[in-house]
């Protein structure tokens, strides 16, 4: 059984006027922060706030990178011509990067969000863009996915770093893909429930899938999404079950180097 992990949150997702979780509240409980960088969610206010609050308490940042979608949020599928969509993640990576360079601490890692996450789970070509500007921008970054998606898949071809996570407030088909959001429980919202998944996620390396099945995952990290319903205490009641267990939380990419860093 592994004896650590990473606990990782999708963050920074207000925008303008529009709020949208307790970044605060789930910064004090996470060692990752996947912080929006402008495309689905976040603006420059929100990036710098969400940066500096995460810098203070020791939690790496990465660029939660996505399609330019701030109307649906980054769950629209879209058909991107590689060359841009390679583009559009440099540019938001490099956004997040300027921010955090300017208060001291930088990105250590990319994680695709929504629909771009999904679609480089299959999509190859799509999968090849997202790994080219990742080496484009640094290829000592860290990329956080789906296990065995293409992205994986291109970005260890690409001698990136690629850790793998699973979702503990999401539902799981019999292949290890995420169910769908537009079916009726998709999403989890019982604390307990989803923190006896993730203990017997990371004892046994299955999590159940929808269909009653055992799905072997292999995760080094954990994600819990800032939107969700009791999105705080679904957190904290994971966290707290896994330091009840004997395994400590710690970012597999620390704010200034990849040493974990305890929490």
């Amino acid at each position: 059984m592994p004896t650590s992990i990473d606990l990782n949150a999708d963050l920074g997702e207000s925008f303008g006027q529009w709020s949208m979780g307790d970044d605060a509240a789930m910064l004090d409980v996470v060692s990752s922060a996947n912080i929006a960088c402008g495309f689905h969610a976040g603006d420059p206010m929100v990036m710098r706030r969400t940066v500096t609050a995460a810098a203070e308490r020791g939690v790496a940042i990465g660029a939660h990178v996505s399609y330019n979608d701030l109307a649906g949020f980054g769950r629209r599928s879209m058909d991107i011509a590689p060359g841009e969509l390679e583009a559009d993640v440099l540019y938001q990576i490099a956004a997040l990067d300027g921010v955090a360079r300017a208060h001291g601490t930088r990105v250590t890692y990319v994680k695709p969000h929504g629909a771009l996450y999904n679609r480089i789970v299959r999509d190859d070509e799509q999968a090849q863009a997202v790994v080219r500007a990742v080496r484009a921008f640094n290829p000592e970054l860290a990329v956080l996915g789906l296990p065995g998606s293409r992205f994986l898949v291109r970005a260890d071809a690409a001698g990136l770093r690629t850790v793998t996570e699973a979702f503990a407030d999401r539902a799981y088909n019999a292949d290890g893909t995420l169910v769908s959001r537009s079916r009726p429980g998709a999403v989890l919202d019982d604390p307990q429930v989803v923190a006896e998944r993730m203990i017997g996620l990371v004892r046994n390396g299955h999590i159940e899938a929808v269909t009653g099945e055992l799905v072997r995952v292999d995760a080094d990290s954990i994600c819990t999404h800032g939107d969700s319903p009791g999105a705080v205490a679904m957190a904290k009641a994971v966290h707290s079950a896994l330091r009840d267990a004997g395994i400590t939380i710690g970012a597999f990419a620390g704010q200034h180097s990849t040493e974990p860093q305890e929490r």
